[in-house]
């Protein structure tokens, strides 16, 4: 069953991401006393009296102020109004009601949606009368509450679970494959995700740096369930300025550590930079099967070869990934778009291949037979055994008279000789070597 989705909005520093923390129960969103640091939709999953559900942070509303970045936070706020099951109205107690408050009330009495009027930044719950004001807003009591020190927050959630929509009894599906979009800053991350998805998900903007946190999003085709998670643009450390920064940069790894595939965007119009290989190898070091993305595709001068000579670059310049498939896109025309989510769908069904105890022992044997180990010390490595520990990524237990006799080179053979038997297109494999006397 789907589930409920939550959406917390209000104008700018009233403290809707550390409600969103408090909730959720863990530092998920940014949080900084500096207006506007959350500009998209961020999700999570929360839990209260046995119901689960989806919070949405969104980013602060403010009507007044002009410009691209607050259009489209404005924009990014409505979408998840229309989205929502239940929305929480922020508003800042101490600050008192403001034409801002007003003007968010009003678009969200139009929604007809069960809206809950939540007073944070709330320090002494002994004074009802200090809320009195907001009863203008004509969206009922005004829930009292203190984000930061998780006061009377437990109320909420009890008053926000009354008004949730019912349960089906529906189970989800649990085939559902995990992506994260990842790059450095300004190579299309975000527009590649709008083009993945079909509506404008996320802000983009030619400024770098616009998406700061990481981003999830569920979505079906075809009978598939993903969930695609966009992330901020991971910088070299010595350009890493603001703290904010280096937050975004450490929840754009994290969503590393938790997807399943990991599309690692390059600009056709830049090739393959040192950053670029550092933010690949990550996702190659954490075992994830990965896409390499070449966006901006449809702005590089072409040729009969040109397709030819950049995979050979990516090949030669991210050569611990030979195993990635390379697809050239454009986000901006939506070109290819189809055929990356094709590749999504193979990779991550390769991480999951299991090869038997039988199959995998004969290869290893076969290929024992025609390239055997080299000696050393004038001791000569035996491989006794084989079979596999684990999947995502592929991962091989060889038992062997000495560990230390084992080459780099003579495991990449092996390697390559899974791979031109069992594919394993898209998916780093791991080996763990076993004594054995």
């Amino acid at each position: 069953m789907p589930k409920p989705v939550v959406a917390i909005v209000g104008r700018p520093n009233v403290g809707k991401s550390t409600l969103f923390n408090r909730l959720v129960g863990n530092r998920v969103a940014i949080v900084e006393d500096e207006p506007g640091i959350t500009r998209d939709r961020l999700y999570r999953d929360a839990e209260w009296a046995g119901r689960v559900f989806t919070l949405v942070d969104t980013g602060g509303l403010d009507f007044a102020e002009s410009g691209d970045i607050p259009r489209q936070v404005r924009r990014q706020v409505e979408l998840a109004i229309e989205e929502a099951d239940v929305i929480l109205f922020l508003v800042d107690a101490r600050a008192g009601l403001t034409s801002t408050d007003e003007d968010t009330a009003a678009l969200l009495r139009r929604t007809r949606k069960p809206v809950l009027l939540v007073a944070n930044k709330v320090e002494d719950f002994q004074r009802p009368g200090q809320l009195a004001e907001f009863y203008r807003l004509g969206l009922g009591e005004p829930i009292p509450v203190s984000a930061a020190q998780g006061m009377n927050t437990g109320d909420l959630l009890d008053r926000l679970v009354s008004v949730l929509p019912p349960e089906t009894g529906e189970e989800e599906e649990a085939d559902t494959i995990r992506i994260a979009v990842i790059g450095r800053p300004n190579v299309g991350k975000s527009s590649l995700v709008n083009a993945i998805l079909g509506e404008e998900r996320v802000i983009v903007s030619e400024i770098p740096g616009t998406t700061r946190d990481a981003i999830d999003t569920w979505f079906e085709r075809e009978g598939q369930r993903y969930i695609l998670v966009d992330t901020a643009g991971i910088r070299r450390k010595s350009r890493i300025e603001e703290a904010v920064e280096k937050y975004s940069v450490i929840r754009s790894f994290k969503a590393v550590d938790r997807c399943e595939v990991a599309l690692v965007v390059l600009d056709a119009l830049e090739g393959v930079t040192d950053q670029d290989k550092r933010i690949a190898g990550y996702a190659h070091e954490q075992g994830k099967a990965s896409v390499l993305v070449v966006n901006k595709w449809d702005l590089v001068d072409k040729d009969s070869h040109t397709h030819q000579r950049f995979t050979e670059l990516i090949r030669r310049e991210l050569a611990f990934m030979t195993y990635a498939p390379v697809v050239f896109v454009s986000a901006l025309t939506r070109k290819r778009i189809s055929r990356l989510l094709e590749m999504v769908n193979l990779v991550a069904q390769q991480q999951c291949l299991r090869i038997s105890t039988s199959d995998l022992n004969r290869l290893i044997r076969d290929a024992v037979l025609r390239n055997p180990p080299p000696a050393a010390k004038n001791k000569r490595l035996k491989i006794f055994y084989a079979t596999q520990g684990g999947v995502k990524p592929p991962t091989f237990i060889l038992f062997v008279n000495d560990p230390e006799l084992m080459h780099f080179s003579y495991l990449r053979y092996l390697e390559n000789q899974l791979r031109a038997a069992f594919g394993f297109e898209g998916t780093p494999i791991r080996f763990i070597l076993r004594q054995r006397d």
